[in-house]
């Protein structure tokens, strides 16, 4: 006995691509839809979880890997459509040296580099923060700074401490040599004792790393981009800094309406810019230019 066929699903027998894609797209972004991409003159490099060091971390870390990052930035030096760089970092620290080698290809580009750090940029982060060209630090934002550690087995010997001493050297001359930190100030944050439970050091809050000297300003993406803008000499798309101009008399459009001698409205206060401390009546606050 015949009955209905039972509908089957269409399956294209071409562009079977297009539904992978789609299926990865939800995968990897958890959209139904990648976002629409335009010609951007610059690149966005992400500094993000642990950085990965000579040996594999294990599969549950959200890493960084420096044979991944280092080939990014060769490319981004010699590609000549890209006019910037900007590194956005939300990273836990992780090994010194991959750390400071990436620093060192950021601070030794040609290129106009700017930083951001959202969430934390904690330890070995701090140097790739102040490697760029210019820094910023979201409010909420958090940077850690303690003396470097050694996991694994250690030797009991004199020169293992020699060692240990030159390796923290390197990392403080590096953020005194591109920030504007003092040696001492920064040992003295470094090495400092009673704000970290299980560890020495000082968490750095947003506008304290800017005091201190260690990150250049206050903000966020919307800044970092008119910085980078700024630093390569690439105007501001439409709508944004300012967007289109006010009306003006030579347009034939009327003037503002109010009486002729109210003054003009003075600009608006930046809500990421950070002023420094309250004045106190006894005396300037603490703290240094942050502006």
């Amino acid at each position: 006995m015949e009955g209905n066929p039972i509908p089957q699903p269409q399956v294209p027998r071409s562009g079977g691509a297009g539904a992978l894609s789609q299926l990865e797209t939800i995968r990897q972004l958890g959209l139904a839809a990648a976002p629409s991409r335009f010609e951007s003159p610059f690149h966005m490099l992400t500094i993000i979880g642990q950085i990965e060091g000579h040996q594999i971390l294990p599969a549950k870390n959200k890493t960084t890997k420096y044979e991944h990052v280092i080939p990014q930035l060769v490319a981004v030096e010699q590609d000549p459509k890209i006019r910037g760089l900007l590194v956005v970092l939300n990273t836990v620290g992780g090994d010194i040296e991959a750390g400071l080698a990436i620093a060192e290809m950021i601070k030794s580009m040609s290129k106009p580099t700017v930083s951001l750090v959202l969430g934390g940029g904690h330890s070995i982060g701090a140097p790739i923060a102040v490697a760029a060209d210019y820094s910023f630090i979201a409010p909420t934002a958090t940077i850690t700074i303690h003396p470097i550690r050694l996991t694994g087995l250690v030797i009991g010997v004199p020169q293992t401490y020699e060692y240990l001493d030159k390796m923290q050297d390197r990392v403080i001359r590096f953020l005194v040599e591109h920030s504007r930190v003092s040696e001492a100030r920064l040992r003295e944050v470094m090495f400092r004792t009673g704000e970290l439970v299980r560890d020495v050091g000082t968490v750095l809050i947003g506008k304290d790393a800017v005091e201190l000297g260690l990150i250049d300003e206050l903000g966020g993406l919307d800044k970092a981009l008119a910085k980078l803008r700024e630093l390569a000499g690439e105007p501001s798309p439409d709508g944004i800094d300012g967007g289109s101009p006010g009306p003006s008399l030579e347009q034939g459009n009327a003037p503002p309406s109010g009486p002729p001698d109210a003054p003009a409205p003075g600009p608006r206060a930046d809500p990421w810019v950070w002023r420094g401390p309250a004045q106190r009546p006894d005396g300037p606050g603490n703290g240094g230019d942050c502006g």
